[in-house]
């Protein structure tokens, strides 16, 4: 079996290993050189995840009660909002530990996650709490629960609540003639639940339900 530096022109490995990028170091130490979470480089490299570069530029910004520019516009704030900042922050690996991080994780759950389906929604009820029914769209479901999932709530009740909405009403076809009727498909049907599935939708529920 050849190697994956034989298929490249050049070795970049010591370039993947710079120190200035923490994540893309963790990534490499663990997926590519194989080393286990045990080891004390790899340690090190998570532990600067939260010091260098990205992560705590990120975290600076957030406010007190774990959301980041405005409460209420945690989605509509593109790409200011918690939302976004949550998924970054679980793509580069941040620390599922870290107060700051749970606080954000807690918010999200709080205001945009609709308890009754599981899925999340882009913006908050004023009268109930939690995300709002009509506006629960597949994409941002998706999103939440890759990043949830990254951040150490899998066993959650209601992470798994978001993972049941998208094995529920999750469509991952295209152009059939007559698209499923009755829960979210009729408030979407002239966008993300059309003759077409949306394919950020497919894309980011593939992403999540990958991650568990």
């Amino acid at each position: 079996m050849k190697s994956l530096t034989s298929y490249l022109q050049a070795d970049p490995t010591e370039w993947l290993l710079e120190k200035n990028n923490p994540s893309v170091r963790y990534i490499v130490l663990r997926d590519l050189l194989g080393k286990p979470e045990t080891d004390a480089e790899v340690i090190q490299t998570k532990q600067d995840i939260m010091r260098t570069g990205v992560v705590p530029a990120i975290l600076e910004k957030q406010k007190q009660k774990g959301y980041w520019e405005e409460p209420d516009r945690f989605y509509s704030a593109k790409y200011k909002g918690t939302v976004w900042q949550l998924l970054i922050l679980a793509e580069l690996w941040a620390d599922r530990d870290d107060d700051r991080i749970r606080n954000a994780c807690e918010f999200i759950l709080g205001s945009s996650q609709y308890a009754e389906s599981g899925g999340f929604a882009y913006s908050r009820s004023m009268k109930h709490g939690g995300g709002r029914r009509s506006e629960v769209i597949p994409c941002l479901t998706g999103n939440m629960v890759f990043s949830l999932i990254r951040l150490g709530y899998l066993n959650d009740p209601r992470l798994q609540r978001g993972i049941e909405w998208i094995t529920t009403y999750q469509r991952f076809d295209d152009k059939i003639v007559q698209a499923p009727t009755g829960g979210p498909y009729d408030r979407l049907k002239t966008g993300c639940f059309s003759r077409h599935s949306c394919h950020m939708g497919a894309a980011k529920a593939m992403k999540a339900l990958a991650e568990i």
